[in-house]
């Protein structure tokens, strides 16, 4: 495996596959390791990811500095990312306990002197990650996973190794047993090998939809658990009693954030037509002014594309839609010098015949449409197959309870960027995928709610029903 800087194209390291011994001897230890593992005190996890927090505090710039060299965003976006996994970490030891506590039920009701839900972990979770976020996307699963008293097989992307690599690195210098943590440098061929390993028993992808699809028949098959985030093309809408130069300024951010390449970043805009040749204005404005240059620099705004793949796979929807008649308000070719990098870029006229119209852009470019009311701005931000995020601008109190009930989504912000938080549940409907991670929900999903009755001795249950 390569970790390649997209700022330059330089190769800055190699690293060898597992083995197949040493995947042998990987799934071994998580089976050794959760036999005792899953004994310890939620006090004795908390610990050790406390101390994981710590770690990254202390280390916060070596590792921004790596993931930006590995991946492209810029340093200050990955300072913000290893803080937010810092705090992620000691939300979970706080409240991890609370979230697990047993559930207890009135006993009178199913004739029992006790009679609760209790949640238990279940064994090796393989996290199956992307590299757009390389630290958050897999703390986000490890913290509520290892807490909850499970294991984790982290199967990370085959462009970020060096974070793969700290990643195990980081939760074995945390404290946690041998075993509790571990990366797998694999191919995603071998994924199926681990899946299916009876040693593991449930799995988390974000990604692709067909990388998605995937997994989940493999896991169905075998069944067992799945969590998936499969991207977005989530809208960003604004009506006519937006603040529109807020609206403009966020939603920049919104479309740019880690250099276009984040499955919440909106997508698609959506604009009344009372608005829309001012926020027009304002929107290319700020799309125009975005710094694009060395992730490193401080004043830069926007780094490069993960690789050169990723730049010629938006740069082929761009032109798909050039060709059948859109038009390029900003950015749109490629700047000329090394690495893989790409402007800003606003494009309108979409037709439904333009890729751009039905595919996820995942990169710096933003899609404009031009709507006459809130009915058919719903429509078009529903006509995708995604369903993670969506971006509502208004202060009328009507026009948010309609976005808040009718927009198909696993998320729905209104005047405020679409982002995740520890203490909110995260996920999509449709093709964005199933389950949620973060807040109470997401440590829930890898635990076993075993149901809890204790009798006298002297109920049979009723011998008619099941």
């Amino acid at each position: 495996m390569h970790s390649v800087n997209p700022a330059t194209g330089e190769t800055l390291a190699t690293f060898d596959d597992t083995t197949e011994e040493e995947l042998e001897q990987k799934l071994a230890a998580a089976a050794r390791c959760f036999a005792d593992y899953r004994l310890t005190s939620f006090d004795q996890r908390a610990g050790w990811l406390r101390r994981a927090g710590e770690i990254l505090d202390d280390r916060v710039d070596e590792v921004a500095r790596m993931m930006t060299a590995e991946m492209g965003k810029t340093f200050a976006a990955a300072k913000a990312e290893t803080a937010k996994c810092a705090n992620a970490c000691r939300f979970y030891a706080e409240h991890a306990e609370e979230y697990l506590a047993d559930e207890p039920v009135d006993p009178q009701s199913v004739g029992a002197t006790q009679a609760y839900g209790r949640y238990q972990p279940i064994g090796a979770v393989l996290a199956v990650m992307p590299w757009n976020f390389p630290l958050w996307q897999v703390v986000r699963f490890a913290a509520p996973a290892l807490m909850a008293g499970n294991v984790g097989l982290l199967k990370h992307a085959s462009n970020v190794p060096q974070t793969a690599l700290f990643l195990e690195e980081l939760f074995r210098e945390a404290g946690f047993p041998e075993g509790c943590f571990q990366t797998l440098l694999i191919s995603s061929k071998r994924v199926e090998q681990v899946l299916r390993d009876d040693r593991v028993v449930a799995a988390t992808l974000t990604g692709s939809g067909p990388a998605g699809r995937s997994v989940a028949s493999i896991a169905g098959d075998a069944i067992k658990h799945t969590v998936l985030e499969l991207g977005g093309s989530d809208p960003f809408i604004v009506m006519p009693s937006a603040d529109l130069a807020k609206a403009a300024e966020v939603g920049t951010n919104a479309r740019l954030l880690n250099n276009g390449q984040s499955c919440i970043n909106a997508k698609r805009f959506i604009v009344h037509r009372d608005v829309a040749d001012r926020f027009t204005e304002l929107f290319v404005d700020t799309m125009s002014a975005t710094r694009l240059g060395d992730p490193m620099a401080d004043d830069t705004d926007m780094g490069p594309m993960v690789s050169e793949q990723a730049r010629a796979d938006i740069e082929e929807l761009v032109e798909d839609a050039v060709r059948k008649g859109a038009k390029v308000l900003c950015g749109g070719e490629r700047p000329e010098g090394a690495g893989w990098f790409y402007p800003a870029t606003v494009i309108t006229g979409i037709t439904e015949e333009m890729r751009l119209h039905r595919e996820e852009a995942f990169g710096p470019v933003a899609t404009l449409y031009v709507v006459d009311d809130i009915d058919e701005a719903i429509t078009l931000a529903n006509v995708t197959e995604f369903g993670l995020g969506a971006n509502a601008w208004t202060t009328d109190e009507a026009d948010m309870d309609r976005f808040i009930r009718d927009l198909e989504a696993g998320a729905v912000f209104i005047n405020g960027n679409t982002t995740s938080y520890p203490e909110l549940p995260f996920g999509g409907v449709k093709g964005s995928g199933y389950g949620r991670e973060l807040s109470a929900h997401g440590i829930r999903e890898f635990c076993n709610l075993k149901t809890v009755w204790i009798g006298s001795g002297d109920h049979h249950g009723d011998p008619h029903t099941e």
